[in-house]
């Protein structure tokens, strides 16, 4: 079988955004091109590697093989060239993270600074909700993932680096917003928006309502922690959220936390990779630099982290 390096690439290119047109522009070269070297690969492996479906391409099994392959060869190459960067005390290369959507409102300045002292470095950030962090943390394809809730059938490193307090959150006017001090069976008669099923604020929500044997009757579920805001300042509901994900300006006009008796929920912010991925020098740093900037030395969780290691 010859695949050269830069089929392989071309091919991974396919998978990750589903169309040739697409792995065309991610290697700049034209669609005729890529179509011919995409040939070339699927005679080479001799089996059908992918098809078109409405417009989309949908790999094979065998294309899911190659795809998973070629990605873990070109890590490898990838970090190769880091280690030769790092001896030359250089440190240039590419850095991908994936974070759960309520990151977004603390990681992007904890990237800046990275960014500050790194100038050289490309940092690729994906924003999804937690089923979609976590999809690609099974399928390894980024270098690191912060989410409030890693999945616990996973065998991870996982650095706890930051709390993440839930709070409950209503409109400013709310009748209850003067008290000192509210017990959850005061809300009885209150309607929630709470974040979808699945996500970690929920999770930890439900998991706390269930404690308590409290039963939050909900008028609204939404994927969007803007989009909860807007409804909690409407007058729709009350909303569990991350404190993070809460600004100062907000909470001066729209919004107010309310004190009840055993909030806020705690949570913590994770870092995590799975435990087989030999982390490149970048995201050696990068985890360093976010543990350091957030206050924390890396922290056990009872799934096996270990000290941090710098690189060469």
């Amino acid at each position: 079988m010859s695949i050269t390096f830069r089929q392989m690439r071309l091919f991974l290119a396919l998978a990750d955004t589903g169309s040739v047109s697409g792995a065309a522009r991610a290697l700049h070269v034209t669609q005729p091109t890529a179509s011919m070297q995409l040939r070339e690969v699927t005679e080479a492996v001799g089996l059908p590697l992918y098809e078109v479906i409405g417009r989309r391409v949908h790999l094979t099994d065998a294309g899911r093989d190659l795809a998973a392959t070629a990605r873990a060869i070109v890590d490898a190459w990838e970090n190769f060239g880091q280690r030769v960067n790092a001896m030359h005390g250089l440190t240039r290369g590419r850095l991908r993270v994936a974070v759960v959507s309520t990151a977004k409102y603390f990681v992007p300045r904890l990237l800046g600074g990275f960014c500050t002292q790194y100038p050289d470095i490309e940092i690729a950030l994906e924003v999804l909700n937690r089923d979609g962090v976590v999809q690609r943390l099974r399928e390894n394809l980024d270098d690191l993932y912060v989410m409030s809730m890693p999945p616990a059938d996973l065998d991870l490193e996982d650095h706890v680096f930051l709390s993440n307090p839930l709070v409950l959150v209503a409109w400013q006017g709310h009748r209850l917003a003067k008290r000192r001090r509210i017990a959850l069976a005061d809300l009885g008669d209150e309607r929630f928006v709470l974040r979808e099923r699945g996500s970690g604020t929920r999770l930890a929500t439900d998991r706390f309502f269930a404690a308590q044997g409290f039963e939050a009757p909900t008028r609204l579920e939404l994927g969007s922690n803007e989009a909860i805001k807007e409804a909690v300042a409407g007058r729709l509901g009350l909303a569990v959220l991350s404190r993070h994900a809460l600004r100062d300006s907000e909470l001066e006009t729209d919004l107010c936390v309310l004190p009840v008796q055993g909030m806020p929920i705690p949570s913590q912010w994770h870092v995590v990779h799975p435990r087989a991925k030999q982390l490149s020098p970048i995201a050696q740093v990068f985890r360093a630099h976010l543990l350091g900037a957030a206050g924390q030395a890396p922290a056990q969780t009872g799934r096996g982290s270990v000290p941090l290691q710098s690189p060469p």
